[in-house]
This record gives C-alpha cells, structure tokens and sequence, in this order.
C-alpha cells in the first residue's frame, strides 16, 4: 500500500509527501487509515518530497491492489514558535566541511567555539573516579549541593558577588541556563534587547519565549562597545531583558568597568528591565583588560542573572555544564523550567565541575596556560591579517575570536566559484577552494575567524 500525503496552509512552505507502506497490521475502515494501538509491523518510508504552497493539514491518499483509494487528513502544522526561529546561516557550511571531511579532504577547522586543549588531567580524573565510585544515578535538580556552593565560593572570591546555594542552579551549558532564563521572565510580547555584533542564538531564544529581539548597533571605531545613549534610544516600557555578553562573542570585546556604570544608570530607570549577563569568557582576557561582573556594580544585583560555565575557559564543551546565579525569585522559575525538561545535569561532569573550581583563583595555571597560547595565536593573526590590504580587524582583548571586514573583497568574481557577496559566501568559498571552515556573521560585511585551534592550522592559513 502506498500514501502520497500533499501538505499546504495560506503561508509559509508546501509540501507533498510520497509514503511507501511496507506492512501493515492495521485494518481501513471507511474514509480513514486505522492503526492498531501498538502496530508492531507498520512502517512508514518516505519516497519523494517536493514545495509548494502550505496548508495547515495534508492529504493522505491510501491506495492497495485490493481497495479503492481513500484518502484521509492530518494536520501537520507545527507551532508559530517553530516558524518564528531562524536556522543557523552557518549550517550548510558546517554540512559541507563535515561532508569534506568524510570524503578524506584535510578540513582547517576555525568555526567550532572550544578550546583544542583536552580537559586538564585533575579535573578529568575527577570525572572518571566519579564513574569508578558509583557517582552515577541522578543529580539534584538544581545541582549537588557540593558543586553549588562551590559556585557560590568562586563568585564570592573573583566575582564579589555573594549568593546562597539556592540561589544557583546547574544546566546542562550555559546555553540551557540563558534559555531557560528568558522563558522565566519574557512575556509574549516583551522586547529583549541584544548589543550587535551577537551570538546568533541570543534572539532565537527571544523568539522561542514569545519576545521580540531588539537589535543595538554598535561600531569598530568604538571597538564594538555598545554607546549608553544608542542603548537609551532603544528602550521602551516593553524592554524587559538586556543581553551582555563580556568578554563578547563575537568580537572579543571587554566592556571596561566605567562603561558597565554607565550602562547601569540607564538600566535602573527602567523597573521592568532586567539583566543577563553572559560572563563564560571571563577567564579567557588579556591584560590589561578586566572582567567586571555586572552584578556587582550597585544597584544591579537584584536585577541581574549571571550565566557562566566551564565549557571555555576549563576545555570541557564536552562535559556540557553551566550554571545560573540571581536573585531566588527568577532562579527558582529557571529550576522549574529545568526541572520539567533535562532535570538535573550529569552527576559524572559535577564531580569534575568541583574539581575545576578547586584549582584556584580563576583557573589556576591549567587555564592561565591556555589563555597564554590564545594570546600567542591572537597576535599573529592580528599581525597577519592587518598586513592584508583593504581588511579592517578588531583586535580583541578576550575570549577566542577575531572579527574582520573583508568587504573590500565583496563584488569579486572567481573563476569556478562565482561571485563573492557576503560573508557568507566568503565561507563557502574558502571552504571549496581552500577548505577552511569559519562562521559569516549577523553583520554581512563581517567576518569570523577563530583562534581556539592549533597554531599549525593558523601557520597554513596566513
């Protein structure tokens, strides 16, 4: 028996869908498709695709060489919110360098946002000596009670900052901890406001609570800092999340203590305004900048979410761990959240999380070992790039990456490849022709190099 399924609904994408039924145990009765509860030899396989206009259900002709065709509806529209987020531009990139790399293609790799460092030996015994003592079964929602006030401690000594251990709660990343964190205080409605250059997920996270991203331009003369006044003109009684990210991705830029004052005033004549500042960086800067944790300025505590982690600066992505810290009331919400979708984070990467914050005064020098060797890398690109005619460079005082214009390029033609129009284009040329994988960016003159890789790879390419 075969279906051929046609999708449509007065906007977005159509689809026609060609189904191929290899068994079924299922009777048709009437003018629809009945299923035993538990079919246990239907099987489904899609044969053919094609787009056209959308509806909000399909049609789903049933055809066998015994039975007249039936046809039968299901709706399969999804969610607004699905629709309202957008895909990563930089996915068809990562698709083609994966496929590269299958295909045996040497692929320079300076997209991926982690350390190349392995894990530093003290913390992955920890993990693996919680394995061999059983530290297995389900964590705490929230987090040990062991690693939160482990937390606490490091936010105390480095940060100034004083909270309790229900105060914090453990995700699996930083990102689970923004996320989680916008869904517990956005409204539908709500504005959430994002400095630019951004990581891209920041307002696909609005979107996915209902609230509406909203853009702060910012410039290289002023090194991608955002100015307090073009933040004033942007905020209105519907602004109800501020977005910080310092030491920022993508620009490696570190708001200076004085600009975080100034930001601050703006912020407090705004009583529905809140602040997420994004500090996974903080570790990873070069002197003389330093790292000032937003909450700690005055006023700015009771109205601040601190989300950190110990994917970047400790070189465990892998170990996927990140924590939130604020005032109770919005903290408890995210451990709600939390606790109706990945529950507590892995038992295994806690133990090594404690070990990590053991090692000292912001990393000790297991990560002053690696911010080092980021320095080295960064300053040769810097060099190496800036003597490129026509290209502009942001040199960045943290984190691992460097932001360059290379729009003077854009409008050329290269033969076999076609033209070169954005960034984006930029990428999939240098990954054909060159295959070196980097990221295009939300501003389309601008792109994105990394310097978390080995030097070898940053040798080859300059």
């Amino acid at each position: 028996m075969a279906a051929s399924l046609q999708a449509g609904s007065t906007s977005g994408i159509a689809r026609n869908h060609t189904f191929q039924r290899l068994h079924s145990a299922a009777p048709c009765y009437g003018n629809s498709i009945s299923f035993l509860p538990q079919p246990p030899s239907l099987h489904l396989k899609l044969t053919g695709t094609s787009n056209s206009v959308r509806f909000s259900t399909i049609s789903a002709m049933a055809k066998s060489s015994d039975t007249a065709a039936e046809v039968v509806e299901l709706d399969i529209s999804l969610s607004p919110r699905v629709y309202s987020v957008k895909p990563s531009k930089t996915v068809a990139i990562t698709d083609q360098a994966t496929a590269l790399a299958e295909a045996g293609v040497p692929v320079i790799r300076l997209a991926a946002g982690e350390p190349d460092f392995d894990t530093p030996a003290v913390i992955a015994e920890a993990g693996i000596n919680a394995i061999r003592e059983g530290y297995t079964r389900y964590s705490p929602n929230a987090g040990t009670q062991e690693l939160r006030a482990a937390i606490c401690k490091k936010l105390k000594e480095e940060n100034g900052l004083s909270y309790a251990p229900d105060q914090v709660v453990v995700s699996n990343g930083a990102k689970q901890s923004i996320i989680q964190a916008v869904l517990a205080v956005c409204s539908p409605g709500d504005e959430v406001v994002i400095p630019a250059p951004f990581w891209v997920s920041y307002p696909e996270m609005a979107r996915l609570a209902d609230a509406e991203p909203v853009i702060v331009p910012t410039s290289i003369s002023e090194n991608f800092l955002m100015d307090p006044k073009v933040l004033q003109s942007k905020l209105t009684e519907k602004s109800r999340l501020l977005i910080l990210c310092s030491p920022s991705n993508p620009t490696g830029s570190v708001y200076p203590r004085e600009l975080l004052e100034e930001i601050a005033k703006i912020v407090a004549k705004h009583p529905r305004l809140l602040v997420l500042s994004d500090e996974i960086y903080e570790h990873i800067i070069y002197e003389p900048s330093k790292h000032t944790s937003f909450a700690s300025l005055p006023g700015m505590w009771e109205r601040t979410l601190t989300v950190n982690g110990f994917s970047k600066a400790f070189a465990m992505t892998g170990w996927r761990l990140g924590y939130i810290a604020g005032p109770k009331h919005f903290v408890s919400a995210c451990n709600k959240i939390q606790s109706q979708s990945t529950s507590g984070a892995s038992s295994i990467s806690q133990k090594a999380a404690v070990a990590a914050l053991g090692l000292g005064y912001a990393g000790g020098e297991a990560v002053a070992t690696m911010v080092k060797a980021f320095r080295e890398r960064r300053d040769v690109l810097v060099k190496s790039f800036g003597e490129i005619k026509g290209v502009k460079i942001s040199e960045p005082q943290g984190a691992f990456y460097l932001f360059i214009d290379f729009s003077s390029y854009y409008g050329s033609v290269v033969e076999g490849f076609g033209e070169i129009v954005d960034s984006e284009s930029l990428c999939r040329y240098l990954l054909d022709k060159a295959q070196v994988k980097n990221k295009s960016c939300y501003l389309y003159q601008w792109f994105l190099c990394l310097y978390c890789a080995s030097m070898v790879s940053y040798l080859f390419l300059v």
